[in-house]
């Protein structure tokens, strides 16, 4: 039995929220492990970061960031979809992406998703039970889910959020470690891909500005909601809202996607949240020389950037929506961070914040067995001949 919870010792801010990493500690802490990444074009970014900084030292190019669906990325393959099929801004665009490193010790797949369950999961999830069990599962669909599914999506969006992570629960074995990525903050005007394409024609211009606000206090709902839900289900969660709330200018002009730097920083906030995780010993360093920005640089607080939590939430009204400072208790372990996290693996200190997460000083259920939970909840009838069209056989 798992339990999730909350010192009693007085609080005391952190020395360190992040670790940089060189690619021969990415290396190490994933040797022998399987990564699979879910989600938009963020996460695709989130995919390419990692598969470079296993191989080398750089920074990803802006070529590189903007590109989608091409047949090879860094030694890595196309295994469907994208350039394989038709690249267009649909809800039913696909893209499945795969890096085997030269010594065969690392495996990182990603899968594009337009939404946060649907048909298509399903289809991944099968392929996760019949191929190798993933060590890390690191995932964010929103954007796309509160934008390109009617007038109900952030309903919608919350209950596919539920279905997902129940299926995760259910699918996932208990040495798996799942992130939730929350979605990172939007820019005051939008115009990125992932919106209906009849808004990015120059007559419909005008309303991009409205639409912009709406979906910035959207996300900030949706980021409440998932964060809730994931730590209900003792997932973990990586508030990447709030760690690039002053980051504004490394986000890119269409409101949405960020530069190299974002993602590098990104990379090193997630890599020190999984050695976290995994109890790995981080190395007493805070910043690498030769790195395009040090902690104090990265930042620029813009007070025009609000990020009020939305009334109807459960914070009081212009609260930021940023959490508090983590209680510990004993030793600071290093590389721990603000953002909530549960380690479902282990009992792990939760910090105060603005996600009430109901589970947090109170015992986590009895977890059934992989193969248990597979009979129990979700019958497969048996293996199909074929991976879906997205594993190669």
């Amino acid at each position: 039995m798992v339990f999730c919870l909350e010192s009693e010792e007085p609080h005391r801010p952190l020395p360190r929220t992040m670790v940089h990493f060189q690619a021969s500690e990415v290396q190490q802490l994933l040797h022998n492990k399987f990564v699979v990444i879910l989600g938009d074009s963020i996460q695709r970014a989130v995919y390419k970061d990692l598969v470079l900084l296993l191989q080398r030292d750089s920074l990803l190019t802006a070529a590189q960031l903007k590109a989608k669906g091409e047949l090879s990325f860094e030694q890595d393959q196309l295994v469907a979809g994208g350039q394989l099929g038709e690249l267009h801004n649909g809800t039913q665009y696909r893209e499945v992406r795969q890096f085997c490193s030269g010594s065969g010790h690392h495996l990182v797949r990603f899968y594009f998703l337009t939404r946060v369950y649907s048909e298509y999961l399903e289809d991944v999830l099968k392929e996760l039970t019949y191929g190798p069990a993933p060590d890390l599962v690191i995932i964010n669909s929103c954007l796309w889910d509160i934008s390109r599914y009617g007038r109900c999506s952030m309903e919608s969006y919350r209950e596919n959020l539920e279905r997902v992570f129940m299926r995760m629960d259910q699918v996932l074995p208990d040495s798996c470690l799942l992130v939730w990525n929350m979605a990172m903050p939007l820019g005051e005007r939008v115009t990125g891909g992932f919106l209906p394409p009849e808004l990015l024609d120059a007559q419909f211009l005008t309303q991009l500005q409205p639409l912009a606000g709406s979906l910035r206090r959207d996300v900030v709902e949706g980021n409440f909601y998932s964060a809730t839900l994931a730590g209900d289900h003792c997932f973990d969660v990586l508030d990447l809202h709030f760690h690039f709330r002053h980051a504004v200018q490394h986000r890119h002009r269409d409101g949405v996607h960020w530069d190299q730097h974002a993602h590098r920083h990104l990379s090193h906030l997630l890599l020190t949240h999984v050695a976290d995780a995994w109890g790995v010993e981080l190395p007493a360093r805070d910043h690498l020389p030769g790195q395009p920005f040090p902690a104090h640089e990265f930042f620029n607080y813009n007070p025009m950037e609000d990020f009020s939590m939305p009334p109807h939430l459960g914070c009081g009204p212009g609260e930021n929506f940023v959490p508090g400072p983590l209680p510990v208790s004993g030793p600071t372990p290093r590389g721990q961070h603000r953002s909530p996290m549960v380690h479902r693996g282990m009992p792990r200190c939760v910090p105060s914040g603005p996600y009430h997460v109901p589970r947090m000083g109170v015992p986590c259920r009895q977890r059934l067995r992989h193969s248990d939970r597979l009979i129990y909840t979700y019958k497969l009838d048996s293996r199909p001949s074929a991976h879906s069209g997205t594993w190669p056989g």
